[in-house]
């Protein structure tokens, strides 16, 4: 890991995600593999939104949380 602080990944945003978005498209991607999306608290109801209507999202997990999972 890096010591960079993780950005959020909307479209021109660099403020620091707190939000990681689980996501998947089960067209391309076996059911247990999980792309992931980086948030920050104001993009990311856009950016679930974006994946859920699409039928990719997963789940939603505070960053700190992910790391945690990650690491473990």
């Amino acid at each position: 890991m890096s010591d960079e602080t993780p950005i959020c990944s909307a479209k021109g945003c660099r403020a620091a995600a707190v939000w990681v978005l689980a996501w998947n498209n089960p067209k391309i991607h076996t059911p247990e593999r999980r792309k992931t999306w980086l948030a920050c608290e104001e993009h990311r109801e856009h950016l679930s939104a974006f994946l859920g209507v699409r039928g990719f999202l997963k789940d939603v997990v505070p960053l700190s949380e992910w790391e945690a999972r990650e690491g473990a």
